[in-house]
């Protein structure tokens, strides 16, 4: 029963995307403009051809990071607009797996939307990203960090209703300062720590190092990045579920689950 609904609400979610896939298309042209502009401003007003790779990977992560953290909000917010919150939470199946699955929809549905996006930017830009299967556990572990960040914010929604200035301000702090544009390491030593803490920061660092760099899941395990990815990222959705369910029985006890 719960592996069916889980993959119910995945269902449910990719007809919904595809339903409204004219907003998907021009959100697709916004992203690549948008990454256009940033090459010239990263680039001091010019195009430099050595930053586009690494930039292109983090822009990716930060691009999913956007569609799963900020869905997870908006699914629970539409939820109590239409008024189905209180059916959702007579499913035998927990709430929380209910939302994993529409996130998983709108992973699958954000890859479709990535892959010509970073297809025509790697075209237009004559960018050389090699194909690495390793990336893809690195990337896997990143996005489990980002499931439990989402969890943040939708409990947060269960009791403040709208978090909209919340979502952005995350969504801000992660493009600018989760190393996903300008390394790290170019930041002062307290931004630095701060930006660690970001759920996408190691990733993009991991990601870089298996993907451009042409380091094996062993090297980066031996050097403790990767070891590092997996304990924020473990730690992150376990601390995310944790808060979720707590968020859950505060808006119980207080009588928010039917409100808005």
């Amino acid at each position: 029963m719960l592996l069916t609904t889980f993959f119910n609400e995945t269902h449910k979610g990719l007809l919904l995307d595809w339903h409204y896939k004219f907003n998907l298309f021009i959100e697709l042209i916004i992203m690549g403009v948008a990454f256009v502009g940033i090459s010239f401003l990263i680039g001091g007003g010019a195009i430099q051809q050595v930053q586009l790779a690494p930039a292109l990977l983090g822009y990716l992560v930060w691009f999913y990071a956007m569609k799963i953290i900020v869905s997870m909000s908006w699914n629970l917010k539409d939820e109590m607009q239409t008024g189905t919150l209180e059916q959702m939470y007579l499913s035998p199946t927990p709430a929380g797996l209910l939302i994993l699955g529409q996130s998983l929809a709108r992973l699958l549905s954000t890859t479709v939307i990535m892959l010509p996006l970073a297809g025509g930017l790697i075209l237009l830009l004559d960018i050389e990203i090699p194909l690495r299967p390793a990336g893809l556990l690195v990337f896997a572990l990143t996005i489990v960090g980002l499931f439990g960040f989402g969890f943040l914010i939708a409990g947060a929604t269960l009791i403040f209703k709208q978090v909209q200035a919340l979502a952005d301000l995350i969504q801000y702090a992660l493009v600018f300062l989760n190393g996903a544009l300008i390394p790290i390491d170019r930041f002062p030593g307290w931004l630095a720590a701060v930006a660690q803490a970001l759920p996408t920061t190691q990733g993009i660092v991991v990601l870089r190092q298996v993907v451009l760099e042409g380091q094996s899941l062993g090297e980066v395990w031996a050097g403790g990045s990767l070891v590092w990815l997996g304990v924020h990222s473990a730690a992150t959705f376990l601390g995310g579920w944790f808060f979720f369910k707590w968020c859950e029985r505060a808006a119980r006890q207080q009588g928010l689950l039917g409100q808005y």
